[in-house]
């Protein structure tokens, strides 16, 4: 699932009218449509419930990918969330709190009820556990197997914080293990690595040097909580007019090493060898993910 862009899920409060109409006419790759911590008090849940099925009947999601957070399973909501917005224009769900593999094996198994119930191919829905426990990023890896809906994974950093009794600091050690182990679970099981928010949302210097980090560990994109952090998320998850150039180069220079028979090669002062040869591939797939979607718009 790596040929899935997702460089910015920008999530919205989804009983917010007014947020649902300005998040549509920003270019997320995503929009994560929220029934869980946005949408309070509980008595909102149902309103939330009922704008997303009016605002995918009205079709204003047209040129949008549409993901659902649902609420966590043990609220007594997920069900309710479930059943309603098993529909068509509907591509994923993300799911809180999920500790372990199994755990998202009950929701593949749940998903596959209501999609025979309904009518729908199995398979139809996607999940993606959202990781913000500690127990969650031990099993990670368990979690990224756990079934073939997953498409990918993402951190939720203040969650982990709480529960591990750890102090939120700037610099960002506190994190740096987990956002470690997220990245190797989802990159050794081909799906996506979703970083965690950053939450100060006036503060775009904070958020460029969290997203310095984030590229730097191999994360794919970002989850968002406004329009204002979107050019950042979309400009670090894309790859530079730079980057872009040295993998074409690459490539060439490992054609002609070929030509010569050569495994290895050393092409104008460049080391050219299987392992750069794939990173160079990667980057170019992801720049034509980028052109096909904005030829798609």
């Amino acid at each position: 699932m790596n040929d899935c862009l997702l460089r910015s899920l920008l999530f919205v409060p989804a009983h917010n009218d007014k947020l649902i109409m300005s998040a549509i006419r920003f270019d997320a790759d995503a929009i994560v449509l929220d029934l869980e911590d946005s949408v309070q008090p509980k008595s909102m849940k149902q309103i939330a419930r009922d704008n997303v099925v009016k605002y995918i009947n009205q079709g204003i999601f047209k040129n949008h990918r549409v993901f659902v957070r649902i609420n966590d399973f043990q609220s007594g909501e997920s069900l309710r969330d479930l059943h309603q917005l098993t529909i068509p224009g509907i591509e994923a769900f993300l799911c809180s709190k999920v500790k372990t593999g199994k755990d998202v094996y009950f929701f593949d198994k749940l998903l596959e009820s209501i999609e025979y119930e309904k009518g729908f191919t199995s398979g139809t829905f996607l999940i993606i556990p959202i990781i913000e426990t500690t127990a969650a990023v031990m099993n990670v890896q368990d979690i990224c197997q756990a079934s073939p809906r997953v498409i990918a994974v993402a951190f939720g950093s203040e969650d982990f914080i709480t529960d591990m009794h750890a102090i939120d600091d700037k610099e960002e050690q506190t994190l740096f293990t987990a956002r470690n182990l997220i990245v190797m679970a989802a990159r050794s099981n081909n799906i996506v690595p979703i970083d965690a928010a950053y939450v100060q949302v006036h503060d775009l210097e904070g958020l460029e040097k969290h997203l310095i980090i984030s590229k730097k560990l191999g994360f794919g994109g970002i989850s968002i909580l406004s329009p204002k952090q979107l050019s950042l998320a979309n400009q670090y998850f894309s790859p530079s007019f730079e980057e872009v150039a040295e993998a074409k180069e690459m490539l060439r220079m490992s054609e002609e090493s070929e030509k010569q028979s050569k495994g290895v090669d050393i092409v104008n002062n460049k080391f050219v060898g299987p392992p750069l040869v794939e990173r160079a591939k990667n980057i170019l797939k992801k720049h034509q993910l980028i052109i096909n979607k904005h030829k798609n718009e």
